[in-house]
């Protein structure tokens, strides 16, 4: 049987992709490989391990027009991968990042010879922090927090998905407003860039707005959720607050002034990404 020509396999169309992808991406090579994963309806490490010379998988070319429209490329997947679990996520919903994955190694640290029982997210979007929480201790139970329907219909159906809708509830809400229990963990990403920051093309034109900005210093959200802490955490309880890498000592400031003690954490890129409050 004729060898196949390697100028036509999966292996020549992804260096080729990356190439494209490079203008416009921090990861090309990851992100071309996401797609023809899910062009191929496989998982990126079992296309890895043994299929990069099988031919060119129908539908990857245009997968990569998407991304070269700078279409996020969980929007062009529908999932994106988070802790120890895998989210659905689309339009109306912000992706999760790396980054975020700072506040639950935080958590972890601190309740590292215990577990807390009770978990609040604010702004839980397609429910990254909590359903991720609520997977590192199974014997938790949560309530996740958004002001978007759309978001939270990806919340409750990654859930489901998940096995997890006897131990969450979602409700639609403008942060702690109506919420009088007491939690063990609070963990909130609010909107931080400031409306007048620069953002690339395929976070601000695709994300939803509401979930990235907040006001001319990107402080606004923090000043309406920081004051309510103390009167929702639970004893020896502690909040996980993802901020923007310079807010870490306005954020601290606000915690201070509501009562609390703040520590900045870093994320591994080693910048200032999570204040916790306690």
């Amino acid at each position: 049987m004729p060898s196949r020509d390697p100028m036509t396999t999966l292996r020549h169309a992804l260096t080729q992709a990356t190439a494209r992808i490079a203008a416009l991406s921090e990861s090309p090579r990851l992100d071309a490989e996401l797609l023809a994963a899910h062009a191929m309806g496989i998982s990126r490490e079992s296309m890895l391990l043994a299929r990069l010379d099988d031919p060119v998988p129908p539908g990857f070319a245009a997968l990569v027009e998407r991304r070269l429209a700078h279409e996020p490329v969980a929007y062009i997947t529908g999932s994106r991968a988070f802790w120890t679990i895998e989210l659905a996520v689309g339009p109306g919903a912000l992706v999760p990042r790396a980054d975020s994955e700072t506040l639950i190694e935080a958590a972890v640290t601190h309740f590292h010879d215990r577990a807390p029982r009770s978990i609040l997210d604010l702004g839980t979007g397609p429910g990254t922090l909590l359903l991720a929480a609520l997977d590192e201790w199974r014997d938790a139970r949560g309530l996740g927090v958004d002001a978007s329907a759309q978001a939270l219909a990806y919340a409750q159906a990654n859930a489901e998905r998940l096995d997890m809708q006897e131990r969450v509830r979602f409700r639609t809400g403008d942060w702690t407003t109506g919420i009088d229990d007491r939690f063990d963990l609070i963990l909130a990403n609010p909107p931080y860039i400031g409306t007048d920051e620069s953002l690339p093309q395929e976070v601000v034109g695709h994300e939803p707005a509401s979930a990235l900005f907040a006001g001319s210093d990107g402080l606004d959200d923090y000043r309406r959720i920081v004051p309510d802490l103390p009167r929702l955490l639970a004893p020896g309880g502690i909040a996980a607050i993802e901020i923007g890498h310079r807010q870490g000592e306005a954020v601290s400031a606000l915690v201070g002034a509501a009562g609390l003690s703040a520590r900045v954490v870093c994320d591994l890129g080693g910048r200032p990404r999570c204040v916790i409050a306690g």
